[in-house]
């Protein structure tokens, strides 16, 4: 298996020989779907840190910035989500289009992202977590990066790993990171309250300082450019889960940011998202719930045969480690997903 360093070398190769070649704009036609919906995470204007494993979750305003003028160069119109479903019914042709969608409600969104998107005067959707919007839900993968980093030694189910400098920090995480996903989430999330406590903080302190709460999501919903959708109660791999704790997730997600801020919550998207996390049952659920879409992190464009499939939409994620217009408009071309798009375009499965 490869590290995570070794793929993202691989990645910016790849995006450095698409840029290249020029394959971003001449094999775009055949390439890309009818358009694509675009994640986001935090977005900020800080540096990373040497020791940042979670930095592919963050890119700068600038970055941002130049996203949405380069979808608006290639031709691409931003549109709400509320609007896919009808787009992808619509007869092939015409202008691609593109969703922009930000997951867990972080306060940055509204501090560096909205500013930005009101320039371009686009349309988004931020995605909430209520238990983060209440200031107490488990942002374990920033918890694990903060513990680490304090820490010299991690020790973790059997494992000690040493921490002393950056490199065995990213080292340390990703090994935990790995170890801990392939097992339940309750493990995890006990080793990583047990990290945080032995580096001096406790768990589930960190929504409070980096989420929207209520008052600050109310507001924001009072803009007309921007979709509140649902991400869950607690941000749980919902898959790793029994079925009624995962529908209770979904559907008392919806029901609490309704209720909070008086409107109706008609998207879904599914935490962590891969299919370790969501898959068939989780999408049943969706539809069954009547959510008009719901989004995955599977990678990939929209294609006229996801109007069939709306509680399984794939995304492109925007990753903070490959922030150059290379990696932006291979992306957006479709270059990279050539052969899933044209071969496996559903991913369902």
């Amino acid at each position: 298996m490869l590290s995570p360093r070794t793929r993202h070398r691989l990645f910016r190769a790849g995006f450095r020989a698409v840029a290249a070649s020029g394959a971003d704009r001449w094999l775009a036609p055949a390439a890309r779907g009818r358009g694509l919906i675009l994640t986001f995470h935090h977005v900020r204007p800080e540096p990373a840190a040497a020791f940042a494993p979670n930095a592919l979750l963050s890119i700068t305003p600038d970055f941002l910035d130049r996203t949405l003028s380069l979808l608006a160069a290639r031709g691409f119109e931003t549109i709400g989500l509320d609007h896919v479903p009808e787009r992808l019914a619509e007869p092939p042709g015409g202008r691609p289009f593109a969703v922009l969608t930000f997951d867990d409600g972080y306060r940055d969104n509204v501090e560096h992202a909205r500013p930005v998107l009101a320039r371009h005067a686009v349309p988004w959707t931020l995605f909430v977590t209520s238990d983060f919007a209440d200031g107490r839900g488990r942002l374990w993968w920033i918890e694990l990066e903060r513990a680490i980093a304090r820490l010299d030694t991690v020790r973790l189910d059997g494992l000690v790993l040493p921490a002393r400098t950056d490199t065995e920090k990213t080292t340390a995480f990703e090994t935990a990171y790995r170890s801990l996903r392939a097992g339940p989430e309750p493990v995890l999330l006990e080793e990583i309250a047990h990290l945080c406590r032995e580096a001096g903080f406790a768990p589930g302190e960190i929504a409070r300082d980096l989420c929207l709460g209520w008052d600050a999501l109310r507001d924001l919903a009072r803009d007309p450019s921007v979709t509140i959708g649902a991400h869950t109660l607690s941000h749980p791999m919902l898959a790793k889960h029994d079925p009624a704790f995962a529908e209770r997730e979904i559907a008392e997600s919806r029901a609490r940011i309704a209720a909070e801020l008086d409107r109706p919550v008609r998207h879904l998207s599914y935490p962590v998202g891969d299919p370790t996390s969501a898959g068939p049952r989780e999408f049943a659920m969706a539809e069954r719930l009547g959510f008009a879409t719901a989004v995955t992190t599977r990678p990939g464009h929209l294609f006229t045969e996801h109007g069939r499939h709306l509680q399984a939409l794939p995304r492109v994620s925007v990753n903070g480690l490959h922030q150059t217009d290379a990696a932006l408009a291979s992306l957006i071309s479709g270059v990279p997903f050539l052969a899933w798009n044209r071969g496996r375009r559903l991913n369902v499965a």
